[in-house]
């Protein structure tokens, strides 16, 4: 039988699932096969969650709980994994960023979720029309879960290119903008991640209809989120992802080098504290 693969279980909440289906079916003594014909699933989906490389559904791990005896170990990992604080068009892209090796995105208006602080986020998140003060911790404490993929011993690369706009749109407070353009500074340093900045008087147009990421991972299709005001959309159809690394190396290619770039974040960082 081929080795089964070694699964890192601080490296995602679909990989802690993963580890713990496994645990729990040797546990028992029972094998992949055993397990599928104790529930509704495949040996093919269970070797997949298994393995991270798909995420459980609500029903799938409730099956695995009883048929397991797991004394609803399985269950209580489920929520964690659904990303329920997150809107449901927005749960896909939180799967495959979890489990990406390398992350592009472009952002004309706001700093991406990954690398705000968390009174940035708080002040985003704010500003949603009827969302009360729970729903915004919620979120918040959602938001910087997420960014937990970028302390993994392993964290996947990730390039930024940010509109010059986005440093100097107010959000929250001056002290609020402050700490985050001090935050993308320290983020900038880390050798996996490189951020980019196009300023206004590159005089580009391409990308300002919206942001947008790429995610890649090893063994699957490219996966591309395209933000839009509601319902944002996440696609692996190969021509879409394919226009949108084309437009991200156009945006690129216009942008101030990462040194440029920190070095003009330095300087907006004056604009928010004199």
């Amino acid at each position: 039988m081929p080795k089964e693969m070694e699964l890192c279980p601080a490296d995602s909440p679909t990989a802690l699932f993963g580890f713990e289906l496994r645990r729990h079916r040797k546990a028992r003594g029972w094998s992949q096969i055993k397990l599928s014909k104790a529930v509704p699933y495949s040996v093919g989906t269970i070797s997949m969650i298994e393995t991270a490389k798909r995420s459980p559904s609500e029903e799938f791990a409730r099956y695995c709980d009883e048929a397991l005896e797991a004394e609803g170990a399985l269950m209580r990992l489920w929520p964690m994994v659904s990303h329920a604080a997150a809107p449901p068009w927005f749960r896909p892209w939180l799967d495959v960023e979890a489990t990406a090796e390398a992350i592009r995105t472009w952002e004309p208006l706001i700093i991406p979720g990954l690398l705000q602080t968390e009174e940035y986020a708080r002040a985003m998140l704010s500003g949603e029309p009827g969302v009360s003060p729970e729903q915004v911790e919620e979120h918040v404490t959602a938001r910087m879960e997420r960014q937990s993929i970028l302390r993994r011993p392993k964290p996947p690369m990730f390039w930024v290119v940010l509109d010059e706009g986005v440093l100097h749109r107010p959000i929250g407070s001056p002290a609020v903008m402050a700490a985050q353009l001090e935050h993308l500074l320290r983020a900038g340093q880390s050798p996996r991640i490189t951020i980019q900045v196009l300023q206004l008087r590159a005089y580009s147009t391409t990308g300002l209809l919206g942001g947008f990421a790429i995610a890649q991972t090893h063994g699957t299709p490219d996966t591309a989120y395209v933000e839009a005001a509601s319902d944002a959309q996440v696609t692996d159809w190969a021509e879409t992802v394919k226009t949108l690394a084309f437009r991200y190396e156009g945006i690129r290619s216009e942008a101030l080098p990462q040194r440029e770039s920190l070095e003009l974040i330095k300087e907006t960082i004056q604009r928010w504290t004199d």
